[in-house]
């Protein structure tokens, strides 16, 4: 290829991104423009429920684990998906609620610290068919958690807030858990 062919094409491949921006940023322009909510509706909700957990398939399941050799003194390196209930009480057969539905990993070689990416999916009253997103580290053994909420939907968009978590009942050997949740959520 010769210089003055390199430099044709180059200069036809610039021209044509140059068209291919406008043309979609022409078309960005033409989108609806979202007005923000108005001052002073943002609104804060409580909600309380109960998280139950499993490592034994029932409600999350081992996707990943550190390799057998490697000795630390948490499961450091595990990752589970989960579906869990929510409950309106701690009792497994109360009321269902919602699921929480996501991911952790333990994420800490000296503490059970894990990462957790859930979304709590609501199914009750005014907040059917709602959810909240929480990102964020929970120390399991700590006797009061606190995590962001990060986003949601339905009545919850644009939600942001906290949950904090406390342990009803946390058995390390079995995998089995019943958290106390009170999420504190400010949405419009």
């Amino acid at each position: 290829m010769s210089a003055t062919t390199f430099f044709t094409t180059t200069q036809f491949l610039l021209f044509f991104f140059s068209l291919t921006t406008i043309t979609l940023g022409d078309a960005n322009i033409q989108g609806e423009v979202l007005n923000p909510p108005a001052q002073g509706t943002e609104k804060v909700s409580h909600i309380h429920f109960y998280f139950h957990d499993s490592l034994d398939g029932r409600y999350s399941i081992r996707i990943a684990a550190a390799p057998p050799f490697y000795k630390s003194a948490t499961p450091f390196g595990l990752a589970a998906v989960v579906d869990s209930p929510l409950t309106e009480g701690p009792d497994p057969g109360s009321k269902l609620v919602g699921r929480a539905q996501g991911l952790y990993v333990i994420a800490s070689k000296e503490e059970v610290g894990l990462l957790m990416d859930l979304t709590y999916q609501l199914y009750e009253g005014k907040y059917n068919g709602s959810s909240i997103s929480v990102l964020g580290r929970n120390a399991v053994r700590n006797p009061l958690r606190e995590m962001p909420v990060v986003g949601g939907t339905g009545l919850f968009r644009l939600a942001r807030g906290y949950v904090q978590a406390k342990n009803y009942l946390y058995n390390l050997t079995s995998g089995l858990a019943i958290v106390e949740y009170d999420a504190f959520v400010m949405h419009y």
